[in-house]
């Protein structure tokens, strides 16, 4: 759901479409002369999947990666022709999908390749694919790790060769991606690097090229710089969050892009002894000035903030009273002065000094803050500023 800044949502995150700008451009500087692919799956991690594609596109990207073709087909049908490369699987009943909209796609195993290749004969067409090699991450593409009793470069090489010939398939570009760029060893990343170096000139030597190699997801591009390749896929960082706590890039200018802000829909005072919430979780040990924020798990707010979470009122972080609801969630406004219904809440983001992080929120849940921007649900509408 998107929605222009005039809207009157009790909740919404707000998009800030220039930070989007500013960081697929640091991006891109730290790309080289790799193209940069920005990512935007899971509807841009929250974010809006057309608006940040248009707006990375205008800064320094020149692709796109999504993870399913219905991601894809949306960008089409809103005008938006760059490459687009499905990083998942299409079901055989989405083939037709990726010749008329000319998306690339990935291409996993050689069974996949195959059919591939008979559906685009069946329909007069042609895939244009990118040859996905499993070099460590263990979850799809051609096995580069686990051959028994081979080489496993020169026997994922071969596979690869295989698929390639077939009919109907145009192998545009091959590719890894890295199970461990984002943490302070890079022993198995560099092992995976060397993977892939490793089938990319067991190819070479069977005539096989390619004219877009790419490996370096967004922690890649700034711990391995010798993955850049052809191009790089910049995902978490586009949004301006970092990889891991183990890689930060705000150092380098990145910044949030989203907001989740609210507004106080009651204030009450409570006496000591009143429990608020379901099962009576939290009890005042004092009198208390509760506010409630129409935002609950319904909208993404992660329940484990009960008791645990803090959103900012005036300029004051305030804790989450009690267990959050679906719809609504209640704060300890006791210490902040003059409260009053209408006033903004931020649930995530900054007001004044004081911040609420996605990262924040990750830690306290347990998770990692690209769930917790991919949790804000589709009910909440997303505001745009440019």
């Amino acid at each position: 759901m998107t929605a222009t800044l005039n809207v009157p949502e009790p909740i919404f995150a707000e998009i800030d479409l220039s930070r989007i700008a500013a960081n697929a451009q640091i991006l891109k500087a730290h790309a080289g002369k790799a193209r940069l692919m920005a990512v935007v799956k899971a509807n841009a991690y929250g974010h809006g999947a057309e608006e940040v594609a248009r707006t990375a596109l205008a800064h320094g990207a020149s692709w796109l990666g999504v993870a399913r073709v219905s991601e894809a087909v949306v960008l089409r049908e809103a005008g938006i022709e760059a490459p687009i490369l499905i990083l998942g699987v299409t079901p055989e009943s989405g083939v037709p999908l990726l010749i008329r909209y000319g998306l690339r796609q990935a291409v996993v195993d050689d069974g996949y390749a195959r059919m591939l290749s008979r559906v685009a004969g069946e329909l007069g067409g042609e895939v244009l694919g990118h040859i996905k090699v499993d070099t460590g991450m263990g979850r799809v593409g051609f096995d580069a790790v686990q051959d028994p009793g081979r080489e496993s470069a020169e026997a994922c090489a071969e596979a690869i060769a295989r698929a390639v010939a077939l009919p109907g398939i145009r192998a545009e570009g091959i590719f890894t991606h890295f199970a461990t760029a984002d943490e302070a060893n890079l022993v198995e990343a560099r092992n995976q690097l060397a993977r892939f170096t490793s089938v990319l000139g067991c190819l070479e030597a069977l005539g096989v090229t390619f004219e877009l190699r790419h490996a370096a997801n967004t922690a890649g591009i700034f711990t391995l710089p010798e993955a850049r390749f052809d191009m790089v896929r910049g995902g978490i960082s586009l949004y301006g969050l970092n990889p891991s706590a183990k890689v930060r890039v705000d150092a380098l200018g990145v910044r949030p892009a989203m907001q989740v802000k609210g507004s106080v829909v009651q204030v009450k005072r409570v006496k000591k002894g009143a429990f608020i919430s379901y099962g009576g979780t939290w009890q005042a040990e004092k009198e208390t000035v509760v506010a409630t924020v129409p935002c609950g798990y319904g909208d993404g707010y992660p329940r484990l903030m009960s008791n645990r979470g803090h959103m900012l009122v005036r300029g004051h972080r305030v804790p989450v009273l009690g267990r959050v609801c679906m719809d609504m969630t209640m704060v300890d406004v006791t210490d902040v002065h003059g409260v009053a219904v209408g006033d903004e809440v931020v649930i995530m983001g900054s007001q004044g000094d004081a911040l609420v992080s996605a990262d924040e929120i990750a830690e306290v849940v347990g998770t990692i803050n690209y769930e917790v921007t991919c949790m804000v649900a589709s009910r909440v509408p997303r505001v745009y500023r440019p």
